[in-house]
């Protein structure tokens, strides 16, 4: 699951037919100023300016301001602009237009265990949280959409009547698409607000939650997920993931700084699993990564140099069980190739390197891995008839 900051959650749902304010994303006051001389809508109307970072309460913190001219814009973006909010440091303002409003209400869909479900509101904003007892519900199993005639009833059930149940029907409608076309696992509208002047629905903000591993069927996502953990991706987490959009398997990678030991697991299941026998044991962790899927080896190898570039590592344990489908000399042969770059680079001295696999073509994956021995390697290599996690007792020196 990927966080989508505001900015482009807006223009995924502007895509599909729902009205947003006018906004910009800059990250500076010259570029918004710049904008202010094309565009008369940041000259003319009431602006509000908010940090666009993962990050909540905003408000309190003093990163939104409200009810200003351009002018006061432009001072609002440079008192926010690089201020640091815990690991955060603000990089980046959306500025937009202030939309004239009575009533707020709430919509979402979020994705179930049997399919989705849309939810609505005729209460909107904080109001939604301490009357959650009026947000109503409509399951949808997989694959269903819904009937415009389930909506009206969903809005009516919310408390909504006449034109303004249809509008929040339709509303919720195009919402449900965004969520299904665009491979969402979460969208909310929080508030949905009433136009003073044409009583037209419009969206304030966005929550948006996408299936990551789905890029590769949205080339018009061109905008960086959110970091999920409460600062920005580094340069080597982005480009592994900007691999990891272009190939069939999977390659990922986060940096934990300050361990000394990193993984080069195959699989979700096993990196978790070597993960918590790291922790488990007393050591500390230098990332967390994993291949899978049968991934390519030139993407295997650009894993491998992140790995082999993390600062003040130990060991780095390539571990995994007995592989259905995935090709192990291959793969094998984009990490030897990884360690093979990184040496040549001065990295891995008085690195320990620890292999257990087993799966398609393990024997000669293991004996290749063996030969790097041969180049002066620190490499000690198992296979499956060794304990899982044997490599990592014997790597933490408990064993």
């Amino acid at each position: 699951m990927a966080k989508v900051l505001e900015g482009p959650g807006m223009g995924l749902m502007k895509k599909w037919g729902i009205l947003v304010p006018n906004y910009a994303v800059v990250v500076s006051v010259d570029e918004l100023t710049k904008l202010g001389e094309a565009n008369e809508w940041l000259k003319k109307s009431k602006l509000v300016v908010k940090a666009h970072e993962a990050m909540g309460s905003r408000f309190k913190l003093g990163l939104v301001k409200v009810d200003l001219d351009f002018k006061g814009a432009q001072a609002a973006a440079k008192e926010m602009l690089g201020r640091q909010v815990g690991s955060i440091t603000v990089s980046q303002v959306i500025v937009s237009e202030m939309v004239p409003h009575k009533d707020e209400y709430y919509a979402a869909v979020k994705s179930t265990r049997d399919g989705a479900e849309v939810l609505v509101a005729n209460c909107g904003g904080i109001e939604v949280e301490s009357n959650w007892d009026r947000v109503k519900k409509l399951s949808l199993e997989a694959g269903d959409a819904p009937s415009q005639q389930a909506l009206e009833k969903l809005a009516k059930e919310a408390g909504f009547s006449g034109e303004v149940a249809k509008k929040m029907a339709a509303f919720a409608g195009k919402l449900f698409a965004c969520f299904d076309s665009e491979d969402a696992q979460y969208l909310e509208v929080n508030p949905v607000v009433a136009r003073q002047s044409d009583g037209e629905l419009i969206a304030l903000d966005a929550v948006t939650l996408l299936d990551g591993d789905a890029k590769f069927r949205h080339p018009d996502w061109n905008f960086p997920f959110a970091a999920e953990f409460g600062r920005a991706y580094t340069k080597h987490e982005m480009e592994v993931m900007a691999v990891d959009s272009k190939i069939k398997g999977s390659v990922k990678f986060i940096e934990i700084p300050g361990g000394d030991t990193a993984m080069l697991p195959a699989g979700g299941g096993a990196s978790v699993y070597y993960s918590d026998a790291v922790v488990a044991r007393g050591g500390k962790l230098a990332n967390y990564a994993e291949y899978s899927g049968d991934p390519p080896d030139w993407a295997v190898e650009v894993l491998t140099e992140k790995v082999c570039s993390l600062p003040g590592i130990k060991n780095i344990i390539v571990g995994g069980a007995i592989a259905n489908f995935t090709d192990v000399k291959k793969t094998f042969g984009g990490i030897i190739a990884g360690f093979r770059k990184a040496k040549a680079d001065g990295k891995l001295k008085s690195v320990k390197i620890w292999v257990r696999r087993g799966g398609p073509r393990e024997k000669e994956g293991l004996e290749a891995m063996k030969a790097l021995r041969e180049e002066g390697f620190d490499i000690h290599v198992y296979d499956r008839h060794t304990p899982l996690t044997d490599i990592v007792d014997m790597a933490l020196q408990k064993k």
